[in-house]
């Protein structure tokens, strides 16, 4: 028997095609990014809250490249690009999802043209990328404090602590 492709999967966009799918998007747009390796309690926590803050979640993933120069370590990401993409696709509170090989996401950014860029509690506003085009553009920058106070390196240390 075949099926067809579960249908989240329709939100995972090349960054080529971002711009184009971006346009069809309800207003206001919430950006953010990571690497969302293996998710947990607070990913899905903090995307919730990152999309209540306005009416359409576009969010990058670093790629597989990218999260290696993180130093994260050597095993990172557990989880390959196409496994993360459709993850987070699958959530309900994301809108569209893609990725990003370089070290930042601000080509991501730029794209997108957010009107709200977001990050987690561990990160003050003057120190998220992207944020002084999202203000110069009349947009805002949050930082989401954290309610749960889970990581992935901390879960992947107590599995290998096990």
């Amino acid at each position: 028997m075949n099926l067809p492709p579960p249908a989240f999967e329709d939100k995972i966009v090349a960054p080529a095609e971002l711009a184009q799918r971006i346009a069809a998007l309800p207003r206001p747009l919430v950006f953010t990014n990571g690497c969302f390796d293996i998710l947990h309690r607070g990913h899905v926590t903090y995307l919730a809250q990152a999309a209540a803050l306005g009416a359409s979640l576009v969010v990058a993933l670093n790629s597989d490249a990218s999260v290696r120069r993180l130093g994260k370590g050597d095993d990172r990401p557990v989880n390959p690009l196409a496994n993360r993409l459709s993850v987070i696709a699958a959530l309900e509170s994301v809108a569209l999802v893609t990725w990003f090989d370089e070290d930042t996401p601000i080509e991501r950014i730029r794209d997108c043209r957010p009107d709200i860029l977001v990050k987690g509690g561990d990160w003050t506003v003057d120190k998220i990328v992207g944020a002084p085009e999202v203000t110069a553009s009349g947009g805002r920058v949050v930082s989401i404090p954290f309610l749960h106070q889970t990581s992935t390196t901390a879960l992947l240390e107590k599995v290998r602590r096990s």
